[in-house]
């Protein structure tokens, strides 16, 4: 129903930056999602959330992100981004796009893209 296509990911130093990008197709219109955001995941852990923007623009971080990592969303684009500053070793992971739309559907995901960060 969605298309979720990611970009960015790849290898990054401590301290440097990647930019992570993901766009929709599908959705029919910006009005439909309700949220945009993205998880990451370590093998044998939980998924956890990192960042989401909600549709009037309110952006909610883990803790373990806030103040490093910013959420945008371009609307015409039906895209979202997350700007990862000083990245740390911990930070690395399957980075997955996710959307919530205004119905009684699942949540929509991206296949991931892995990101790494190590010296």
């Amino acid at each position: 129903q969605v298309l979720l296509v990611e970009s960015g990911g790849g290898w990054a130093q401590p301290g440097g930056s990647l930019r992570l990008s993901c766009a929709a197709s599908g959705p029919g219109s910006i009005s439909s999602i309700k949220s945009m955001g993205w998880c990451r995941q370590v093998p044998g852990k939980q998924r956890e959330l990192v960042a989401s923007i909600a549709s009037d623009g309110d952006t909610n971080y883990a803790d373990s992100v806030h103040g490093r990592f910013t959420i945008s969303r371009d609307n015409p684009k039906i895209t979202v981004y997350l700007q990862m500053n000083s990245p740390k070793p911990e930070d690395t992971a399957v980075y997955y796009c996710n959307v919530k739309r205004y119905t009684r559907s699942p949540d929509f995901w991206g296949q991931g893209t892995q990101v790494t960060v190590s010296s």
